[in-house]
């Protein structure tokens, strides 16, 4: 009950972004599992670019910050932990900044560890700063397996 009167006291923006990040994190999860990789991320480029166009124009909001945005997809992931990965996390920002205007740069790499075998993880750097993922994780061990650029049209 407690966290409902946090949420319902949050400014719309701050509401719409966070009820926007977590259906965004529960259908990249939905989306990993049904499609194949490539697919999905067509389909979230185009969603993407196709809201930005319907938005532009608007007068920017609270939710436009590259702060914002990763504020909204973390705290929906500590509410929805069955599809919080680093994967679904960095898709997820990833789409919300290119939405916005805001260059966003998905990074997967992978490290060997002894014993575990192969860890793979999934960051977003926007402007040459790492905004998600990063915490916590020594991202220089990571041998870089690909990087998918995010743009706004």
């Amino acid at each position: 009950m407690r966290r409902l009167r946090k949420f319902v006291r949050l400014p719309a923006t701050s509401r719409r972004l966070l009820l926007e990040a977590a259906l965004l994190l529960g259908g990249t999860k939905l989306g990993l599992r049904l499609f194949p990789f490539q697919t999905l991320l067509r389909f979230l480029e185009k969603l993407a670019k196709k809201l930005a166009k319907a938005s532009a124009g608007l007068p920017e909001i609270d939710q436009s910050s590259v702060k914002r945005i990763v504020w909204a997809v973390e705290l929906a992931g500590q509410y929805l932990p069955w599809v919080r990965t680093c994967l679904t996390q960095a898709l997820a920002a990833q789409f919300l900044l290119v939405r916005e205007g805001h260059p966003a740069l998905v990074h997967i790499g992978v490290v060997r560890e002894e014993g575990e075998g192969f860890l793979a993880h999934a960051w977003v750097e926007s402007e040459g700063e790492v905004v998600i993922g990063g915490r916590g994780h020594e991202l220089d061990r990571y041998v870089p397996l690909v990087a998918l650029q995010g743009e706004s049209s």
